[in-house]
């Protein structure tokens, strides 16, 4: 059995102990090391003394390794730049310029194509991939999501250049409302289009001693809809919050007397926000979630007497 799906399968933790986790497994120190010294941590944690001393420092820190490093479907090794811990880094400083009011076309489009372009890759390495597939098919996937979701993403900058921004009400939609809605909405919208293979061909459904039950479609479904909902949310308060903040920062008297500060103050905020969305956004939901078998395909309830089938969500 996969450790990291019996890890997952075995601790039915609650959100708060999967925020925890999460802020553990997304330690930057994660993305350099070495793929001998997760071989062995995977070795370790293979063993049945590590099965019940999970208090183990040891133990701990081998399930850590595994957890950041390792996709639970594939058992394959998550590339450093796309691993959970690179995540807030790679997204953090885009997502800020993307906000940002654009004075040209090359800095309206280039951080929107920067941001998906690593999303939609993040999506498909963090995904699902059990199911029968080319690779050339995930790459013109990939071009695709990747080209539709940047004509969305500057659709509030294009709406920005055409109409007058004179009107405070118009100025305020289209500069606060509107890019932070468009944020939001197409990162979730990234998210099914990028693993929309896992809906159409099925996911792996396993029982509780991680035996693979068949493939579901339904299973797919669930799991692709609920990593939509959580960036989503993510990415939807990272870009909110900012702009809040920024709304009432233009009216202090140290704003007045230093512009170019707010620059720095929304730049602090995006990180900081991020830096607790992301725990609470990959914790959302659980990594391993459950499904009733009633609620699956007929060919899989047939195929099992169990009441209850897991399948693995994904980042």
């Amino acid at each position: 059995m996969e450790p990291n799906v019996r890890f997952w399968t075995a601790e039915r933790q609650s959100f708060v102990q999967r925020f925890l986790l999460w802020t553990e497994l997304l330690d930057p120190t994660n993305l350099v090391i070495s793929i001998e010294k997760i071989e062995k941590s995977r070795q370790l944690l293979s063993t049945d003394a590590a099965r019940g001393n999970v208090e183990d420092k040891k133990i701990q820190e081998a399930w850590k390794k595994s957890l950041s490093t390792v996709n639970p479907d594939s058992s394959k090794l998550i590339p450093a730049p796309f691993r959970p811990a690179a995540f807030l880094p790679f997204t953090g400083p885009v997502v800020f310029f993307s906000m940002m009011p654009s004075k040209g076309i090359k800095s309206m489009i280039l951080p929107q194509l920067s941001f998906y372009t690593y999303t939609t890759a993040f999506n498909i390495i963090n995904g699902n991939s059990s199911y029968h597939h080319r690779p050339r098919e995930s790459l013109l996937l990939g071009a695709g999501v990747t080209a539709s979701s940047t004509f969305f993403g500057i659709i509030p900058h294009l709406a920005q250049m055409k109409y007058s921004l004179d009107n405070y009400l118009v100025r305020f939609l289209l500069r606060r409302v509107l890019p932070v809605l468009f944020i939001a909405q197409v990162s979730g919208m990234n998210v099914l289009a990028s693993r929309s293979l896992e809906p159409t061909r099925g996911i792996k459904v396993m029982d509780k001693e991680g035996k693979v039950i068949g493939h579901s479609r339904k299973a797919g479904q669930k799991a692709v809809k609920e990593t939509a909902i959580s960036r989503t949310v993510l990415f939807g308060t990272s870009t909110c919050v900012p702009e809040v903040l920024a709304y009432f920062f233009k009216r202090t008297q140290f704003f007045l007397q230093h512009p170019r500060s707010l620059w720095a103050v929304k730049l602090s905020c995006t990180i900081l926000v991020m830096g607790l969305m992301v725990p609470v956004s990959f914790g959302m939901f659980p990594q391993i979630g459950q499904i009733q078998c009633s609620k699956l395909e007929e060919e899989i309830q047939s195929s099992t007497e169990e009441t209850e089938l897991f399948y693995n969500r994904g980042v």
